[in-house]
């Protein structure tokens, strides 16, 4: 028998580089929701059929805590019943021509049918570094006629130790004038797991003037604000940043010790009590604004985090 010698190539490549990369941002779609995982841990969905307005539950730390109540989602010993239509995060105003799009739930004591329901889904697609949802989205009260049409973009980041989104939206009136109310039930807004609230819980809210709690936020215009405590003894905190490109830059607040936390730009005769002043914004038919938000929650607390360096970072972005 003869033996042969066989030489074997060297290869330049290593098996884990010839296997395909995995995403560190998935983003699946399922016939009620959009689910985000981020590093093969669970991250969020977003809601958007059978409800009254599309939105984000429940909003989870790098380290799986839920930041966000899950009431009305979900039944949770011990978490406050009031306010059903704080469902998750979400984007809406109290007062679109009369409409009250804010308050709009099945459980809602004020509830008016109104409805922000998806048009399209342009995109849902994961990343090595990000992910996107690109949906239109279309306002209507309760006899079908849209008010506003919406292109919400929402971007989500791979990162190891905190959880960054970004949600732009731009609002068109399409098919009329639409006049946005002042009114402090709105907008852009998201219901705090009670263990982070001012209220029996453990958060205090800080703004970009170094102003805290809800005597000193609630109603003052900040650049962003920052809501932080500790989640089952975790020292974590959320903060919205609002970008300077946004319409009447820095936002005011309707941010609320029992655990509301959320940006208003029309709500000024509310917000200052003040009858004279008038937050409402008329935009013409055809005409659009664009709101641009991020959001990020982070271990620690607003001063370890330097959420104003992140605002810095976050206003270079066009």
């Amino acid at each position: 028998m003869v033996l042969r010698t066989v030489f074997l190539p060297i290869l330049s490549l290593t098996y884990a580089q010839l296997m395909p990369l995995a995403a560190q941002v998935e983003i699946r779609r399922f016939p009620d929701r959009i689910s985000v995982d981020i590093n093969g841990a669970p991250f969020t969905s977003l809601y958007i059929a059978n409800v009254r307005k599309p939105y984000l539950h429940p909003l989870r730390s790098a380290s799986g805590k839920i930041v966000t109540r899950r009431y009305p989602m979900e039944n949770v010993e011990g978490e406050p019943k009031d306010h059903p239509h704080h469902r998750g995060l979400w984007f809406t105003h109290g007062d679109v021509n009369g409409v009250d799009f804010w308050m709009s739930d099945p459980l809602a004591r004020n509830d008016n049918g109104a409805v922000i329901a998806v048009k399209q889904i342009h995109r849902a697609k994961g990343g090595r570094d990000k992910g996107q949802i690109v949906a239109t989205f279309e306002w209507r009260d309760k006899s079908g006629a849209v008010h506003l049409v919406e292109d919400r973009t929402i971007t989500f980041y791979a990162e190891t130790d905190r959880r960054t989104m970004d949600i732009e939206a731009r609002l068109t009136a399409a098919n009329r004038d639409v006049k946005f109310g002042d009114t402090k039930e709105g907008s852009f807004g998201l219901r705090l797991n009670p263990q982070l609230q001012e209220l029996k819980g453990t958060g205090k809210m800080t703004n970009a003037e170094g102003a805290q709690t809800e005597k000193q936020v609630w109603g003052r215009p900040s650049a962003w604000v920052d809501y932080a405590g500790t989640i089952d003894g975790e020292p974590l905190g959320i903060a919205i940043l609002d970008h300077p490109s946004n319409p009447r830059h820095p936002t005011h607040w309707h941010s609320r010790a029992y655990g509301l936390f959320a940006a208003n730009i029309f709500g000024l005769h509310d917000f200052y009590g003040d009858k004279t002043k008038d937050g409402s914004l008329l935009l013409k038919k055809g005409e659009s604004l664009r709101f641009l938000y991020r959001v990020l929650i982070h271990p620690g607390d607003t001063a370890s985090a330097n959420i104003a360096a992140e605002f810095r970072k976050f206003a270079e972005l066009r």
